[in-house]
């Protein structure tokens, strides 16, 4: 079994995390460096991360996650933003490859009004199903990313996105996607996973 493979089928959704573990900052870096390339539509790179370590902050955290035990249990409790308005960034995502030639002016000019036109004239609904798309992509990245690294993560739906962004000062232009608990998996009382469908009953091809 190939390490990329073996990532797959050992990363679960921890639902009990062994108490007093850190996690360093160098070592959050390290899986945030290989999150930076997940895929995202025109390159917007939709997805901003808030970590909470302090213990005062995740308390909070915990208590908009319905006092899910996980969140004070984790090494970080992370919550996985959208960008609502990340098609104005194209302009400044897009630079370096106008600088570096890759880009004519012309392309370049094309390249900003039509991402800007994409999204606005498809109005604010997009945005926000867009900005939870991409982010949930990048957070997929994060927990295979955690998981190579030897962390554990939980992926939580289970929030109030209101009170999250109360909380952390978040601006209205973001979008709450999900909340994911970080820390070491305590598998004194880890079940057997859960049943998965074969290929066969959730693919099929050319038509429904």
């Amino acid at each position: 079994m190939n390490d990329f493979t073996q990532v797959i089928k050992e990363r679960r959704s921890a639902n009990k995390f062994m108490t007093g573990i850190e996690i360093a900052d160098h070592e959050l870096n390290d899986i945030f460096e290989l999150v930076k390339f997940a895929p995202s539509a025109y390159n917007l790179q939709h997805a901003h991360y808030i970590v909470v370590r302090d213990a005062g902050m995740k308390q909070k955290i915990y208590e908009a996650a319905n006092k899910q035990y996980k969140v004070l249990s984790a090494s970080a409790a992370i919550i996985v933003l959208g960008h609502k308005d990340a098609h104005m960034d194209a302009a400044w995502i897009n630079e370096g490859q106008l600088n570096l030639g890759i880009m004519n002016q012309q392309e370049y000019d094309h390249a900003v009004a039509s991402t800007i036109a994409f999204y606005e004239e498809r109005g604010e609904n997009f945005k926000h199903e867009e900005a939870v798309r991409n982010a949930s992509l990048s957070a997929m990245l994060f927990m295979l990313a955690a998981k190579h690294k030897g962390w554990d993560t939980c992926p939580m739906i289970g929030f109030d996105p209101e009170q999250i962004c109360e909380v952390l000062n978040i601006p209205d232009r973001y979008v709450p996607a999900l909340l994911i608990t970080l820390g070491k998996e305590d598998v004194s009382s880890q079940r057997l996973r859960g049943y998965r469908k074969p290929v066969g009953e959730f693919v099929t091809f050319d038509s429904f």
